[in-house]
C-alpha cells in the first residue's frame, strides 16, 4: 500500500539565528507533538529547525506555548521563540495588543512589542526572577577536562562557563559533556562565555537537546545573572552569539531579568509527513 502522508502549515522564523518552526493550533492541535518535533526539525529530511514552537490558547494567558527541542524533548522555556510568538500573533492578526502574556511550562511571561509602521520591531520579554545555584559547581570530565560551572535557572537549567577560549574545541567538544554530567539529572544547557567588558560579553551555547544554536534567550538572561553575581558585568549588558545581540537587564528594583531583541521571519509552507511514523 503507498505511504499515506499528513499535513500541516508552518511558519519558519528565528531569533538572532535561533531558528524555530511555529504552528498555529488556536483551533486544532497536531497529534503526537514529540515525534513531530524529530521530523520537522531534521536538517536533512524535514524543513530544519533547532525545534518545534506551537501557538495554543490559554485560560490564563493571552496565548499559549509549548515547544520541543530538536530531538522532540519538551522544554519549559525559550526567550527567543517567546519574541516570535510576540511578532507572529500581532502580524499575523490574531491580536492587537501590545502587550501580551504567554503561558509556559515555566510560568505566565510578559512580551511588551515595539511597533514601528506597523511592524514589530523588537520585543522585550520579562523573563521572571532567576534562580540562583551554586555558582562555584566543579566538574571534571572523563576526559580530564576541569570546569567551574555558574548554575542558574531561568524557568530552565543552565550552567555557564565563563573561558577564554570559545573554540569549536571546547564548545562542541565539552558541550555535549557538560550537557550530561552527573551533578545534571536533567540535563542543562551550557553557556561558555568571554566577558569583553563590563557591558558586553561573547557566548556560545551548548543547547540541551538541540547541540549547539546560534543563540539562546534563557540562556544570555543566565550569563547575565551569572556574570554579576561574579562581579564581572553591569546589570545591562549586551550578549553578543553567532547569530546576533541581545540585550539583557537584571532589574535591581523587582529582580527580574528583561530580554530584548528582535524575531523574524523565514518562510510560510506545507509540511508533509508520513502516518505512525
Amino acid at each position: 500500500m503507498p505511504q499515506e502522508f499528513k499535513n500541516v502549515h508552518f511558519t519558519k522564523m528565528h531569533g538572532a539565528g535561533n531558528d524555530y518552526i511555529y504552528i498555529n493550533a488556536m483551533k486544532e492541535v497536531p497529534q503526537d507533538l514529540h515525534s513531530l518535533a524529530l521530523l520537522i526539525s531534521d536538517r536533512h529530511f524535514g524543513i530544519g529547525s533547532d525545534g518545534l514552537v506551537v501557538i495554543l490558547p490559554s485560560e490564563i494567558a493571552d496565548f499559549r506555548m509549548r515547544m520541543f527541542n530538536a530531538d522532540g524533548s519538551e522544554a519549559e522555556m525559550c526567550g527567543n521563540a517567546s519574541r516570535c510568538i510576540a511578532k507572529y500573533v500581532y502580524e499575523k492578526g490574531l491580536t492587537d495588543k501590545q502587550e501580551i502574556t504567554l503561558e509556559t511550562l515555566a510560568g505566565i511571561k510578559v512580551l511588551k512589542l515595539d511597533i514601528r509602521d506597523d511592524k514589530v520591531a523588537a520585543v522585550t520579554v520579562d523573563m521572571g526572577e532567576p534562580t540562583i545555584g551554586d555558582t562555584e559547581s566543579i566538574v571534571i570530565l572523563e576526559n580530564g577536562k576541569k570546569f567551574v560551572l555558574s548554575q542558574i535557572g531561568m524557568g530552565n537549567p543552565h550552567a555557564i562557563v565563563f573561558t577564554e577560549d570559545l573554540t569549536d574545541v571546547n564548545v562542541l567538544g565539552n558541550g555535549p559533556l557538560l550537557e550530561v554530567a552527573d551533578i545534571f539529572p536533567d540535563k542543562s544547557n551550557i553557556e561558555f562565555v568571554k566577558v569583553l567588558d563590563s557591558r558586553h560579553l561573547r557566548m556560545r551555547v551548548w543547547e540541551r537537546g538541540s547541540g549547539e544554536t546560534l543563540a539562546c534567550g534563557t540562556g544570555a538572561c543566565a550569563t547575565a545573572v551569572a556574570a554579576v553575581m561574579k562581579g564581572l558585568a553591569e546589570r545591562e549588558v549586551s550578549v553578543k552569539l553567532p547569530g546576533g545581540e541581545l540585550h539583557v537587564e537584571w532589574s535591581k528594583e523587582n529582580n527580574h531579568v528583561y530580554l530584548t531583541g528582535g524575531a523574524e521571519f523565514i518562510a510560510d509552507g506545507l509540511f508533509y509527513y508520513p502516518l505512525n511514523k
